[in-house]
């Protein structure tokens, strides 16, 4: 225990690993808040379009070779995010059906522009990276840091000042709209926030696993609290502690960063279902 203490000691004497755990830690914050929403509105899959999206515009930064990749990235996955919303509410095509669309197209495009322009001589690895994360969470610049800080702060303060807004929409549209609140816009603002997140957590988990992200921490408090700001809280928590310990882990044993993170939120979620079927089984 000692010796892991030492080794935990010796790493976070270095700014990158600072840096990865103040990133990991505010993505996962802000995935966990709008988790739940997600869920509860039954459209969790378009965290699974928009890492997509997003794996389609980082083929497009790379081809163009921006040194911001995000300067492309943000603004499409946003505005694919509306896209998106505004498909689903077509009666031609169901939310789960545009989904689909938008999430095969855009990785099948980003990947047939990397194999035809991409100069880099391991485009495999490139491409797993980009699918399943990559070590470039432990790169990153103090720039970058601070973005993230900054569209983390962004998120956070959106959902703390429409929460009731959200709220409302969240459980039932029409009464929103009854009581004077115009569900669609708020709509958008959630799909915009999502989008964000989504940028956010590219580097830290990959698109192939950034739902996991977003939608563990909520099912698992889900399973223990009933009302809707405890579920929030208890997810927010669990997902912070579930990025930390992920991210420490990976440090400690040199396993991949953002499968590990998803490990240990599936762990959390299979604690918190066995104590749900204990406590229901008591009462």
């Amino acid at each position: 225990m000692s010796a892991i203490l030492d080794k935990l000691i010796f790493y976070f004497e270095y700014p990158f690993v600072r840096y990865a755990l103040i990133v990991g830690i505010l993505i996962a914050l802000c995935s966990s808040l709008l988790g739940v929403t997600l869920v509860l509105k039954r459209f969790s899959f378009i965290g699974d379009g928009l890492s997509h999206v997003a794996f389609g515009a980082i083929a497009i930064a790379s081809v163009l070779n921006l040194s911001s990749q995000m300067v492309l990235v943000l603004p499409i996955t946003i505005l694919c995010a509306i896209l998106l919303l505004r498909t689903g509410q077509n009666t031609k095509i169901n939310g789960d059906a545009a989904v689909a669309m938008v999430s095969v197209g855009a990785l099948a495009i980003g990947y047939l522009l990397l194999n035809i322009f991409s100069a880099s001589s391991n485009l495999s690895g490139d491409v797993c990276s980009t699918l399943f994360g990559s070590t470039s969470i432990l790169t990153l610049t103090k720039v970058e840091v601070w973005v993230s800080a900054a569209l983390s702060l962004v998120v956070i303060v959106v959902f703390l000042l429409f929460y009731h807004k959200i709220f409302a929409v969240t459980f039932d549209e029409n009464f929103a709209n009854a009581t004077g609140t115009d569900a669609s816009r708020y709509n958008l603002l959630i799909a915009t926030v999502i989008a964000i997140i989504i940028v956010l957590a590219m580097n830290l988990v990959g698109s192939l696993l950034i739902s996991a992200l977003v939608i563990f921490p909520a099912l698992s408090a889900m399973r223990i609290f009933k009302n809707f700001k405890a579920v929030i809280i208890f997810s927010a928590t669990l997902s912070v502690i579930c990025a930390a310990s992920g991210i420490t882990i990976s440090i400690l044993v040199g396993t991949p960063v953002g499968s590990t993170i998803v490990a240990v939120d599936i762990l959390a979620f299979s604690t918190c279902y066995i104590l749900d079927k204990i406590s229901g089984g008591i009462r």
